[in-house]
């Protein structure tokens, strides 16, 4: 890293004086301020502050939330490939062993002068229109519904245009480096992985909780000839499904419910599968979840589930994804989970790990996203479309450095 500037004139100069003995150091970005002024090292990433409001935010929601709430209206932004900033981010707070920042009084109290000095002192800015807003008791029916409905119900175009065909939204299995190996041959790969593993055959009956836009209920229903139940609480994702069953001429052989898992009056099912589903469940609802499978699979029948696994102290994925993405989504350790599973009266057959995995699926929804941009903010408005970018990239590095896994865990009801 070269010579830190030494000018410290203008806002950049200022914010750089207080930050620096935070930051354990020189800076680890160039910071470009609203009024021109700029400071910090060269040749790194430069963040751009463009308005007042991003100290205003940080002032009432300091941290990570303050932060993400600046990138999506703008008020924020990083010059080049986001993800290399952010991984040399992560990079330096490993380097200096940074822990959160502690507000103590006379920090507030010297964030407070530059902000009035900065012009930057006031009551709480909006939250952005993208942020989530769901109330009521956590993991009731409705608030469920609510929070589902939030990310799930965004647009099936603007999905379309990520997931690709398959409409499949969660980890792909990678069988092949090639050249010609693409993101829906992944996605068949995970399907048929999942299909082969529940032990599929013609004129069996399949329940699919949380089936997203179908994939694995309408590539089981064509390719291994069983009848299927699939239940979801996003009506944008069941009216797509429809649309795809009547294309496909599927209508004696799948059935699409706006059904909360809690409420599916007719098993029990020959096998049964949940993708990335049991992370929204909520820790007080698991054994709910687990329960109700055990319920709707048959004595001998087999279940697969397939959930992301997270240790440290946000077990929703910290304030970005808990406030922008999923609210309410709750994720633990791996054996944690295989734990509960085992609690509810089954018996784990595997476990197989698809952390390498995920991060080439992100990366290939991230790809297309990118691809798409012009279509994204026409479609969805530049705040969503920041919303997303930061999302892709910052999950793609999450599952690459190891701070979450997805795995599929294979389950069976013990024979009476």
């Amino acid at each position: 890293m070269s010579a830190t500037v030494q000018t410290r004139a203008g806002v950049a100069g200022q914010l750089a004086e207080l930050l620096e003995p935070l930051a354990g150091g020189e800076l680890p970005v160039r910071l470009v301020a609203w009024d021109g002024s700029q400071a910090g090292p060269e040749g790194v990433p430069v963040v751009r502050l463009t308005s007042p409001n991003v100290l205003r935010r940080l002032l009432w929601a300091p941290g990570e939330l303050g932060a993400v709430q600046a990138y999506v209206t703008g008020e924020l932004d990083v010059d080049g490939d986001l993800r290399a900033a952010l991984k040399h981010l992560w990079s330096v707070v490993r380097q200096r062993n940074l822990g959160g920042i502690a507000l103590t009084p006379a920090l507030v109290g010297r964030l407070t002068s530059l902000a009035a000095r900065l012009g930057a002192v006031g009551a709480p800015l909006p939250a952005p229109a993208s942020q989530a807003r769901v109330r009521g008791r956590l993991h009731s029916l409705l608030r469920d519904r609510a929070a589902i409905s939030h990310h799930y119900d965004l647009s099936n175009d603007f999905y379309e245009l990520i997931l690709g065909q398959e409409m499949a939204y969660s980890c792909g299995i990678w069988a092949s480096d090639g050249p010609d190996y693409s993101l829906e041959d992944a996605q068949r790969d995970k399907l048929d992985a999942v299909c082969r593993k529940i032990g599929l055959r013609p004129g069996m009956r399949m329940l699919d909780v949380g089936c997203g836009w179908g994939s694995l209920s309408l590539h089981a229903a064509e390719h291994y000839g069983v009848s299927v139940v699939g239940v979801t609480i996003a009506a944008e994702q069941k009216a797509f499904i429809d649309r795809r069953i009547a294309e496909r001429g599927l209508g004696d052989r799948v059935e699409i419910r706006l059904q909360d898992y809690r409420e599916v009056p007719d098993g029990p099912f020959d096998a049964v599968a949940s993708l990335e589903m049991g992370e929204h469940v909520g820790q007080r609802n698991y054994p709910v979840y687990t329960g109700a499978l055990f319920r709707y699979v048959v004595p001998g029948g087999k279940v697969l589930v397939q959930q992301m696994s997270r240790h440290g102290k946000h077990p929703g994925g910290g304030p970005f994804i808990e406030s922008f993405i999923a609210p309410d989504m709750y994720m633990r350790p791996l054996g944690n989970t295989v734990n509960l599973i085992e609690k509810a009266g089954f018996e784990i057959l595997g476990v197989e790990a698809l952390r390498p995995h995920y991060v080439r699926t992100i990366d290939a929804w991230h790809e297309r996203f990118e691809a798409n941009w012009p279509k994204v903010v026409a479609m969805m408005g530049e705040e969503i479309a920041r919303v997303w970018r930061l999302y892709l990239v910052g999950s793609a590095i999450t599952f690459e450095e190891g701070r979450m896994g997805v795995d599929q865990i294979l389950a069976q009801r013990p024979a009476e």
